[in-house]
């Protein structure tokens, strides 16, 4: 399905979400750890823009930008520089079973992913196993809205405007209407929170952005 509409998965990106995902990845690259010459894990890394803003932040980094579905990453492929190719590491790889040594990243980054590797607890284990000690989980998802107007408003949005636009511009709404069902069948953040602490991350919080259309989690491996 991701493969499917890899060709129109960022500016569908931008549209639906007027912009703000930049807003929001920007947001979560603010809690990258500055490590000198740090390894990087960007999970989920789809058309690796994260990847590239990690690079951004971290010139000295290297960057395993890791996706299950290789057209998104053929994708990503194509808008890197040749800096950024020297640097950036596309794995086709499953966030389950990452071909990856313990202890490896310094930080691991996954945006908009986590809801859709299942089941969640094994993978965020996963994450924790490849990560060194002090390394740092950062974790951007879709929340549910916190007022209740502003819910309303959103569920709308997800289940009416989103797949219908996304359908018009991929010509794929059933990928659109996936996309809703998942947002909606996601826990809050306090049960995401409390995933993480079980897999062993610690000092674990959580940020709303956008009241609440997004939440930012942060973890460190003790």
């Amino acid at each position: 399905m991701f493969g499917r509409i890899a060709g129109f998965y960022d500016l569908l990106n931008h549209v639906l979400s007027l912009g703000l995902d930049i807003v929001w990845r920007q947001r979560m690259l603010d809690f990258l750890p500055p490590v000198e010459n740090a390894r990087v894990l960007d999970l989920a890394a789809g058309t690796m823009d994260v990847s590239r803003g990690v690079l951004k932040r971290l010139p000295n980094a290297r960057i395993a930008a890791t996706d299950i579905c290789p057209p998104m990453l053929r994708q990503g492929l194509g808008k890197l520089d040749s800096l950024e190719r020297t640097r950036i590491f596309p794995v086709a790889a499953d966030g389950l079973a990452l071909p990856f040594p313990d202890n490896t990243f310094h930080a691991a980054t996954i945006a908009f992913g986590i809801r859709n590797i299942n089941p969640r607890p094994p993978a965020l284990a996963e994450l924790a196993r490849v990560l060194a000690p002090s390394g740092r989980l950062l974790v951007l998802e879709f929340g549910t809205a916190s007022r209740p107007l502003f819910k309303g408003l959103y569920n709308v949005y997800l289940c009416r405007v989103l797949p219908l636009v996304g359908g018009l511009v991929s010509g794929d709404k059933k990928a659109y209407e996936y996309l809703a069902k998942t947002i909606q069948a996601f826990p809050p953040e306090r049960t995401l929170a409390l995933e993480m602490r079980r897999a062993g991350f610690a000092k674990v919080l959580h940020q709303p952005l956008t009241r609440g259309v997004v939440q930012l989690h942060v973890g460190v491996k003790p």
